[in-house]
């Protein structure tokens, strides 16, 4: 009788302490997906707020610089093109001055 009822006794605090363990895989299993579709969504509504933000702070840069270098660029052919106008400019009229030179001695050995 004393065995049967240790029996009983061991019987029901086994299956006390194994039942939420039970219970508990199946819960743990859910809170799990639940947890991580809550970290998924949070997870890309922050991923997408730092490329918005990252895009606008690197469009800003990009339109700064931009501007700086097309000021630059727009100074600097200005004066190459000055520097470039009066190079042409002297050589074209070396180069005149030098075939008007030529045609005149030309003509001097013609006439002559």
């Amino acid at each position: 009788m004393k065995r049967l009822a240790l029996s009983l006794v061991t019987i029901a605090i086994a299956s006390a302490t194994l039942a939420p363990i039970a219970n508990a895989s199946s819960n743990f299993d859910q809170l799990r997906r639940e947890n991580l579709d809550k970290d998924q969504n949070n997870f890309d509504e922050l991923r997408e707020e730092n490329l918005d933000k990252e895009e606008n702070k690197f469009d800003q840069l990009r339109r700064e610089n931009l501007d700086k270098d097309q000021n630059s660029f727009d100074e600097l052919r200005e004066e190459n093109l000055e520097k470039e106008e009066n190079k042409f400019d002297r050589l074209r009229r070396e180069n005149l001055d030098k075939d008007q030179s030529t045609l005149d001695q030309v003509r001097e050995t013609l006439v002559d």
